[in-house]
């Protein structure tokens, strides 16, 4: 299969499951599905991007480490969004730009669920680059995966302390600062950053491998400016002002740094 004809049909993938995703949407009233197909569907894009035979290109170990990186990543996230993804709530994210959309809501969420299509899109593209380098296994790809089994369990432990703290009811109305969101307001957000980071490391060495690097950047773009922090940012704002407002003082935003006096 040539390249372009494998974009195409992880593109159609995309645009499919988010369609889907824009159907359950309107039929369940809960967006955090929304979330759950992006992951799932990410992670089948990325699968198909690693072991679809390209012309030219013979199938090597590389196909399969990177197919087993992105499958693990996608199961690992779709399942913990799941999981959180209750009936009678909603999440409040999605819940304000409802509220932003008024009337046009159905035609604003199906654009903006086509736009996060498109980037899961650039995410296979970017799997697709690593899985295509033709050296043989090396340092690179030892690195590439270390940094992704850091970033997993990173976001692991960043997810389940928050849910701990959610859980416990002496923390209601207040913000999680305990582990690793002592030294970050979003952990989760930074690893799953720093795991995109993975496969311009794989790609490293050969031309096409430096596409991979749009993955961390269209990542840290959409996590740290866009659809990310911002939103949750303003939630936690309009809920607990005060709680939030002497945490942003102690905290980095995203980097894990030490506290600030």
């Amino acid at each position: 299969m040539s390249v372009v004809l494998l974009i195409v049909l992880l593109a159609m993938v995309m645009v499919i499951a988010m369609t889907i995703a824009w159907q359950i949407v309107l039929r369940t009233g809960q967006s955090g599905f929304t979330d759950v197909i992006w992951s799932y569907a990410t992670g089948v894009a990325g699968v198909a991007a690693a072991l679809v035979p390209i012309e030219g290109v013979p199938t090597s170990a590389r196909n399969w480490l990177v197919a087993a990186l992105v499958a693990v990543w996608s199961i690992r996230l779709g399942t913990h969004i799941l999981s959180r993804t209750h009936p009678g709530g909603d999440d409040p994210r999605y819940a304000a730009k409802k509220a932003e959309w008024g009337d046009d809501y159905r035609t604003q969420l199906f654009i903006f669920l086509q736009i996060q299509a498109g980037a899961g899109l650039v995410l296979a593209v970017a799997v697709l680059a690593a899985a295509s380098n033709p050296l043989p296994l090396g340092l690179f790809d030892l690195l590439g995966i270390l940094v992704a089994i850091v970033a997993i369990v990173g976001e692991s432990i960043a997810d389940n302390q928050l849910a701990a703290f959610r859980k416990d009811p002496a923390n209601k109305g207040k913000v999680c600062d305990v582990g690793l969101w002592s030294l970050s307001r979003h952990p989760n957000y930074f690893f799953e950053w720093f795991y995109w980071l993975a496969y311009p490391i794989i790609g490293l060495g050969y031309g096409w491998g430096i596409v991979a690097l749009a993955a961390p950047a269209l990542m840290y773009w959409l996590l740290v400016h866009a659809s990310g922090i911002p939103p949750l940012e303003a939630h936690m704002e309009r809920s607990r002002p005060e709680a939030f407002a002497a945490y942003k003082r102690r905290v980095s935003a995203f980097w894990p740094i030490p506290k600030r006096t």
